[in-house]
């Protein structure tokens, strides 16, 4: 093999490495959290507040503990109500959790979207499902104690984020406290 049959294998090598770096970039960005709008509203995080000509989401509470529970007892599981307050429809576009071991499925009505983990552990699909004025859905978040083995004991909080058409992402915790 001469000199210029070196160059060019070495430069379709670096041009092959590159296009698999871009497209797993791209993958990561699209399977992110949207960012927020200018006009984000905290109405969502404080429960909604249900004002005249907005559309909000309230829920029954934002964070929920387990207590202690045995990584030998497995999954755990735990219902968050969501209503929406307004007097308009509310799309869920995305919905994720801060860790591998926590999952959540939203369930309205008849319908089931999901398990969504984390983002980074498979991509995120928008969801786009609404919740029409005075309906209620539930996120149905399950943790399993057993996910991260025998040094994942001790007192583990986690997030679900549902991110939806009003602008500012709403966050549920769980906290749990993990035996061997």
């Amino acid at each position: 093999m001469n000199f210029k049959e070196k160059i060019k294998k070495h430069q379709n090598t670096i041009f092959g490495i590159a296009m698999i770096l871009i497209i797993i970039v791209g993958l990561i960005w699209i399977a992110g959290p949207a960012p927020a709008s200018p006009t984000d509203s905290h109405e969502e995080q404080n429960g909604g507040s249900g004002e005249t000509g907005t559309s909000t989401l309230s829920v029954d509470m934002l964070s929920y503990d387990f207590g202690t529970i045995s990584m030998a007892a497995g999954k755990v599981t735990h219902p968050f109500k969501v209503k929406n307050t307004g007097d308009k429809p509310v799309a869920i576009v995305k919905m994720y959790t801060s860790c591998m071991c926590t999952e959540a499925t939203l369930i309205n009505g008849e319908t089931r979207k999901g398990p969504f983990g984390m983002p980074g552990h498979g991509i995120i699909p928008r969801i786009n499902e609404s919740i029409a004025p005075d309906e209620e859905a539930t996120i149905d978040v399950v943790y399993d104690p057993a996910a991260h083995g025998p040094a994942g004991v001790g007192r583990i909080s986690r997030a679900i984020t549902i991110e939806t058409s009003e602008g500012a992402p709403l966050q549920l915790q769980i906290s749990v406290n993990v035996t061997p």
